[in-house]
């Protein structure tokens, strides 16, 4: 594997305008390599040694224990009790309702919202890695609590970020990562993010044509952008399903176009996760793939590039 700069100096970037990765436009799925390098930075970079990121750019994640103390974990544990129970949070256009539950499913752009939130979401540690992986300067495309409670806690189904993030949002390249930060245990139990390692060299092309305002059903159940089951079955013969658990403070960065998804949580135990998606300052959106308007700021980022390290300053 090369890890160097030079991989991602072969890569052709995209022209402007140019769809390089069309989606919900035929009337049958394909399945097509990926166009962009996997990791654009290199050794000595940042704190990934070279075995570090031969996995990533192998399996399409990472995964590290221990990122956040005790205390650090009592401090956004309680401001999650204090999101989920504020009705305010729940009324505004950033929250997530379960459709059945009336649950607070997610609330979005938390990184704005929440200063202890915002302040994790520029913790120097994930900034560097985020940095090294991409190869530039990062700023946040999305940021996300995601509340799975106990016994009724919903699946998140199958799905490319990348395919949503290009053809919704307009993001050019595979220039991006996701950060998963464990708030509570994520075990194997309590429906903990899946992964199919290896998906991310793939690029699932998906059928339906994109509605208007699709976000505001897909954020509750995505039904559009989504793999068929014929797809989904080649990737996962090809390369099975991982599901990466770990203790509360745990943190998994996974690739912007791996195959991921999480079961729905029937166990007594609480499953709360922070997502942050670092972008590269060189991959910011176009006009969506789509044709239609721009999803808004708090779940696409179009105007605020604020390098993330500055996140963590307070203000």
């Amino acid at each position: 594997m090369t890890t160097t700069s030079t991989t991602a100096a072969r890569a052709r970037a995209p022209a402007p305008g140019e769809d390089r990765y069309p989606s919900r436009v035929a009337t049958k799925a394909t399945i097509t390599d990926r166009k962009d390098p996997v990791v654009y930075g290199r050794a000595g970079d940042g704190p990934l040694s070279e075995s570090e990121l031969r996995f990533y750019q192998d399996n399409g994640y990472l995964s590290f224990d221990g990122l956040l103390s005790a205390d650090d974990l009592a401090a956004c544990l309680n401001e999650l009790q204090r999101l989920r129970t504020d009705d305010a949070v729940k009324a505004s256009p950033e929250a997530v309702i379960e459709p059945e539950s009336r649950e607070l499913r997610s609330v979005f752009s938390i990184h704005k919202s929440s200063a202890l939130l915002r302040r994790l979401c520029g913790h120097p540690r994930l900034v560097a890695i985020a940095r090294q992986l991409l190869g530039s300067e990062v700023y946040i495309h999305q940021s996300r609590i995601n509340y799975k409670g106990g016994f009724r806690g919903k699946e998140f189904y199958w799905h490319s970020d990348f395919e949503t993030w290009h053809v919704e949002d307009g993001v050019p390249a595979m220039r991006m990562v996701s950060c998963s930060i464990a708030l509570t245990p994520n075990t194997s139990h309590n429906g903990p993010l899946m992964i199919v390692p290896g998906s991310h060299q793939r690029y699932v092309s998906c059928v339906g044509e994109t509605p208007d305002d699709n976000y505001k059903s897909s954020l509750k159940r995505q039904e559009v952008g989504v793999p068929d089951d014929a797809s989904l079955t080649q990737l996962v013969d090809e390369f099975g399903i991982a599901a990466p658990i770990g203790p509360a403070g745990s943190v998994t960065f996974f690739e912007c176009n791996a195959m991921h998804g999480s079961n729905s949580n029937i166990t007594p135990m609480p499953r709360s996760n922070l997502f942050v998606v670092y972008n590269s300052v060189e991959n910011k959106p176009v006009a969506p793939f789509c044709g239609l308007e721009p999803r808004p700021n708090f779940i696409a980022e179009r105007e605020d590039f604020t390098p993330a390290a500055e996140l963590a300053k307070d203000r």
